[in-house]
């Protein structure tokens, strides 16, 4: 569940701020508050992770996320870009390649050099040649760095729909 989690929270956030159709599973609906577009850019840097992610680009996913990352799931923390990396996000891409997700609310928030985003979704996967579905949540809080958005901590949380 821990694996799903994760990868289900990254690829939450792979959808654009604006709407792109109901039934999109990589759609998410536009946000209204005027708050969402200071955090545009933030959003950006989210919604580019969850791709790198589930196409395994890993060198994207190291240079989106700051070294110190810390990424909370289901009980279980990585404490780095290097432990993260080295341990589940060969998983999580494996698992997201396939998986079909729809983004059922996302907000954010931009504050100087610190941002949040926080997305609800609905996932639509196989484990074990099992289908399975989760509604999940994914909160990510970026620092900008020298201008550039960095992902500085993660925490992924799902649980099996119905």
């Amino acid at each position: 569940m821990i694996r799903f989690a994760s990868i289900l929270l990254a690829f939450t956030l792979a959808g654009t701020a604006q709407a792109q159709g109901a039934h999109d599973h990589h759609a998410v609906p536009a946000t209204a508050a005027p708050e969402a577009d200071a955090a545009a850019p933030a959003i950006a840097v989210v919604d580019k992770f969850s791709a790198a992610l589930a196409a395994a680009d890993f060198a994207t996913v190291e240079a989106l996320l700051d070294p110190d990352v810390v990424i909370l799931e289901s009980g279980g923390a990585e404490r780095s870009r290097a432990e993260y990396l080295g341990h589940h996000a060969i998983a999580d891409a494996q698992f997201l390649k396939d998986a079909h997700i729809q983004v059922t609310h996302r907000s954010a928030r931009a504050d100087g050099d610190v941002a949040w985003v926080a997305t609800e979704s609905e996932m639509h996967a196989t484990s074990d040649g099992q289908p399975l579905a989760l509604l999940a949540t994914e909160t990510m809080v970026l620092r900008r760095v020298g201008g550039d958005w960095r992902i500085v901590h993660i925490h992924w949380s799902s649980r099996k729909q119905g």
